[in-house]
């Protein structure tokens, strides 16, 4: 194992899938940890300090969603779940439970990586956005010294709520934000059924910065989850 490989550990309690992961991570530079249980996936991430957990919710002992909780008590690794649960609802609560990224089975690898590069490239920065003076992404820029965004270097005019909204997206770039969690953060904690809102304000942030509102590049959707801003 080279000490540049990340360390990823796999809580998943179906073998093949194990061994699957196993064999598609090592062979992109990956090291991998296993377990198959929920108890031994929270010890394995307390002691081997992972860069990384992609963790099935369908465990025998304890579903997942106590085990993202259980850890985001005391440590901000990027979380990604893989799970057969591929209704909205499930999606929204591993997302407000503390995970990063969902992704329902079967899934693809090519897939499975890019979200795994997106989690690990992003997993260190603090919630506050502002501790980077700039965030570029194609072609749009955010100056959060100054308070301005560019698009191919021409100043947009965004609302306060707008550049709230942006920010937000920024803070959570290459991650799946739920609508609740945004309206929370934009609005405030009493807002968070007022969906119509968002939909209004994305809709005028795509118009702003998007070539084509109708197939965004920046401005993701997930559809009935939240969005996601593109960070490549």
């Amino acid at each position: 194992m080279s000490a540049n490989e990340p360390r990823v550990l796999v809580i998943e309690d179906e073998p093949p899938i194990r061994r699957f992961l196993r064999a598609s991570l090592n062979a992109n530079g990956y090291d991998v940890i296993e377990a198959d249980t929920a108890q031994g996936g929270m010890r394995e991430a307390a002691t081997q300090q992972p860069d990384l957990v992609v963790l099935d919710l369908g465990l025998p002992d304890h579903d997942g969603l106590e085990v993202i909780r259980r850890v985001r008590e005391w440590s901000s690794v990027p979380i990604i779940v893989l799970s057969a649960r591929g209704q909205e609802a499930d999606k929204v609560a591993a997302l407000d439970a503390g995970a990063d990224d969902y992704l329902t089975k079967p899934f693809g690898v090519g897939e499975l990586l890019a979200r795994l590069r997106v989690s690990l490239r992003h997993g260190n920065r603090r919630d506050d956005a502002t501790e980077n003076p700039e965030f570029v992404v194609r072609n749009l820029r955010v100056d959060f010294v100054r308070r301005l965004v560019f698009l191919d270097d021409q100043e947009l005019r965004l609302t306060p709520i707008e550049y709230r909204l942006l920010s937000t997206l920024i803070k959570h770039a290459g991650k799946v934000v739920s609508h609740q969690q945004l309206l929370k953060e934009v609005w405030g904690p009493h807002a968070t059924r007022q969906t119509q809102y968002l939909r209004v304000y994305m809709g005028h942030l795509r118009h702003k910065i998007e070539a084509d509102p109708a197939r965004p590049q920046i401005l993701l959707t997930e559809a009935g989850v939240g969005y996601r801003l593109a960070a490549e």
